[in-house]
């Protein structure tokens, strides 16, 4: 079957023709770009030969000029099928950016949007910043007073949001825009980026205006709020280019690569890959919601070569029933906690290559990896995942990761790292290019945070001999049983390892004597629910025996409860504070 000349005589749908046909979607007239179009920008006045600044908009522009008819975002899963290639994609951005001008937005405003992952919202990384506004994206799992506080907090002028997420939005005068997630005309969506387009008078790239502070606001990032009200993590166009670049290097993504989004768009940025993939050229095939299901068929049948995901998710990817190996090599990028040896066996078995990283909001998601070595290979699986478990070395483009002594005052300016000795604990610090410009509208939290001319992270960690950096725990979640400090990481990992653990998570409990000791959650695997369904105490004295060979006595849970979820984020992180707050009821 043909593909229209709207989506490109090369249009790369690989296998994804076995699952939807492309060729059956049509954008609107108002996505297709004129003849001839130029994909230069307005020249800049007064700027050195020598220099421009930095913007991670300006990946769409050199992407729709390299590879135009080139496959862009496929969304084969919604009700109504969308497909764009990288010329008509550039073409939607601009009329997004001509849109929101339109509608008033101003260089610095604020744009929020509400959305899972959806061609929308991949619009948004680049229409907004190309209109000069900051982007705000929000978390649909928040609740609707969360939202509120947001949408308030960061000064939206104005709203995007999906269909299904319209009921949690606060009564404001704030402009709203909906969204049907169609891609077709009659979408208010559609509409509102129709209205850019005849705004523009076809002045095209041309026609904006070029931010050139490359340390301007890009994105207003809120964090979960899990100690307190959200908090809005400001980082800059200098800084998201710079990450974007870092995770497409390091991730190896390039014209060949297809990205399939697991990942919720709407969490810290991303982790930066709405720009990293396009700075790469690849092709990117959209889910709104993690779905195992839906995941294998795009693993098995869309030529899916890379993807992100807590270790939870990959969890969930191995043990689903249509886990078989692939027929090609998949990178799967894992930050959010260290997977375990089980985790990393089980993936490799299959031709998934795990990729661990670490970072936070602060940072633009990942800036560090643990780097493999040839010598790995050579290595019993437990020693392999004993070494990749490790957060690693700062990687493409971020400044050196320390780990260091607690400040004596909270003015002080000396930092001391601890000793390369594998076991001295300090907390993990870094400065440069990607961390955070500043908590928005917060500068005595910045003050704290930047306390010692670093961004302390308050994640607690060791620094190896060969410079390799490892977090024992957050400083919230270390569990101090009598005077002995506890990771409550280092035990998940020993637990972790029993056959019959698909799942655990350890936090403190008041004890009388010891003050607190560790309690497990743990979710069994499926082929061992029924054998302990009726003998859970059985279970407990069963872990407890596996923790004790493996564990220092004030280390070893005291407590164990088998239930059948964990709480978790949106991205598949397990929220240990709802687990303490189950606790503090016990």
């Amino acid at each position: 079957m043909g593909v229209p000349s709207v989506l490109g005589p090369s249009i790369r749908c690989v296998d994804l023709l076995s699952v939807v046909d492309p060729s059956s979607f049509r954008p609107t007239s108002d996505s297709v770009p004129p003849p001839n179009v130029s994909y230069q920008q307005k020249q800049l006045q007064g700027v050195p030969v020598n220099y421009h600044p930095l913007n991670p908009f300006t990946f769409i522009l050199r992407a729709a000029l390299i590879y135009p008819d080139k496959l862009a975002l496929a969304h084969p899963d919604s009700k109504e099928p969308a497909f764009y290639t990288y010329r008509v994609w550039a073409q939607r951005i601009q009329n997004l950016a001509y849109a929101l001008i339109q509608a008033g937005i101003r260089p610095g405003d604020r744009v929020a949007v509400l959305s899972p992952n959806t061609p929308m919202i991949a619009d948004t990384y680049f229409g907004v910043i190309a209109a000069r506004a900051i982007l705000t994206p929000i978390n649909t799992r928040l609740t609707s007073h969360e939202i509120a506080y947001i949408v308030d907090h960061s000064g939206a002028k104005l709203i995007l949001v999906d269909h299904e997420c319209s009921h949690l939005l606060p009564t404001s005068r704030v402009r709203t825009i909906i969204c049907h997630d169609t891609g077709r005309e009659g979408d208010p969506y559609e509409g509102f980026l129709s209205s850019g387009r005849k705004f523009s008078q076809e002045r095209g790239w041309a026609g904006l205006d070029v931010e050139t502070n490359e340390d301007t606001g890009a994105v207003l990032c809120y964090t979960s709020g899990t100690t307190g009200r959200p908090k809005g993590v400001l980082t800059t166009l200098r800084g998201s280019y710079l990450a974007a670049i870092a995770n497409a290097v390091e991730g190896q993504i390039n014209r060949q690569s297809t990205y399939l989004w697991v990942l919720p768009m709407f969490h810290a940025a991303g982790w930066t890959f709405p720009w990293a993939n396009v700075f790469g050229c690849a092709t990117q095939v959209i889910l709104r919601s993690v779905n195992y299901p839906l995941i294998w068929k795009h693993l098995l049948h869309s030529n899916v070569t890379h993807y992100c995901g807590a270790p939870t998710v990959q969890i969930g990817i191995v043990n689903d029933p249509a886990a078989r190996p692939l027929s090609r090599p998949v990178t799967a990028i894992i930050a959010g906690s260290a997977p375990t040896p089980q985790v990393i066996g089980q993936l490799e078995q299959i031709g998934i290559t795990p990729v661990h990283v670490y970072g936070l909001t602060y940072t633009y998601g990942p800036f560090t990896r643990c780097y493999d070595h040839p010598f790995w290979s050579n290595l019993p699986l437990a020693e392999r995942a004993r070494l990749m478990a490790r957060q690693g070395q700062s990687f493409a483009t971020a400044q050196d990761v320390r780990v260091v002594y607690p400040p004596k005052h909270e003015d002080d300016q000396d930092i001391v790292d601890v000793p390369k000795d594998g076991k001295t604990i300090g907390e993990v610090v870094t400065r440069g290019n990607i961390v955070m410009k500043e908590y928005f509208r917060d500068p005595e939290a910045t003050r704290k945070a930047f306390r010692g001319g670093h961004f302390n992270s308050g994640d607690l960690a060791v620094m190896h001999p060969d410079g390799v950096i490892a977090i024992m725990d957050r400083s919230k979640d270390i569990i101090i049983s009598g005077g002995e400090n506890a990771s409550s990481l280092a035990i998940e990992q020993e637990l972790a390892n029993h056959p019959h653990v698909l799942e655990v998570s350890v936090v403190a409990r008041p004890h009388v004597i010891w003050g607190e000791r560790p309690m497990a959650f743990v979710i069994l695997r499926p082929e061992f629910v029924s054998k302990w369904a009726t003998d859970h105490v059985g279970f407990e004295v069963e872990l407890k025996r596996h923790a004790r060979e493996r564990l220092p006595g004030f280390a070893c849970p005291e407590w164990v409860q088998v239930v059948e979820e964990l709480p978790k984020t949106s991205t598949g992180k397990i929220l240990k504070s709802s687990l303490r707050k189950m606790v503090a009821k016990l």
